[in-house]
């Protein structure tokens, strides 16, 4: 099973009003890192910078509205992500409890279960397969 790893922005994370992450906690995460793509977890992953960089854009039907950031609610941001191939939602967990704090403070990390093609039963016609196998063999043949 994919899943995707969330780590929540905080304030700080947000206004910047810590300084840059410490060696320590670069050097820590680093290693936690290597010890992920050693596992062959780890496919992917990265630090965002705070919203006030970022866009949303908002749908409704075939209009789009361009928001500029920073974004309001910082308990629903995230400020790093990343991409895991585990065998279940308890392995995921188990390699969440070793991560160093990526906050100076208190923070979270959220695991998301990320949707496969059999998810969708039916609905995930032959043509519909074809198209995402396309793309997945594209993405692999980027990496």
């Amino acid at each position: 099973m994919r899943v995707v790893v969330l780590v929540k922005a905080t304030i700080d994370s947000e206004t910047e009003l810590t300084p840059a992450p410490s060696a320590e906690l670069l050097e820590a995460m680093g290693r936690y890192n290597e010890e992920l793509v050693n596992a062959g977890i780890m496919l992917g992953g990265d630090g965002l910078k705070p919203s006030r960089f970022g866009k949303r854009i908002a749908f409704d039907g075939a209009s789009r509205a361009v928001i500029d950031g920073p974004f309001a609610e910082t308990r629903e941001l995230v400020a790093g992500y990343w991409l895991w191939k585990v065998k279940d939602m308890d392995e995921a967990v188990e390699w969440v409890k070793r991560c160093p704090n990526p906050m100076p403070g208190p923070s979270e990390i959220e695991i998301r279960p990320i949707w496969e093609a059999s998810d969708f039963g039916e609905a995930m016609t032959e043509a519909a397969a074809e198209v995402h196998e396309r793309v997945r063999l594209k993405l692999e043949g980027n990496s």
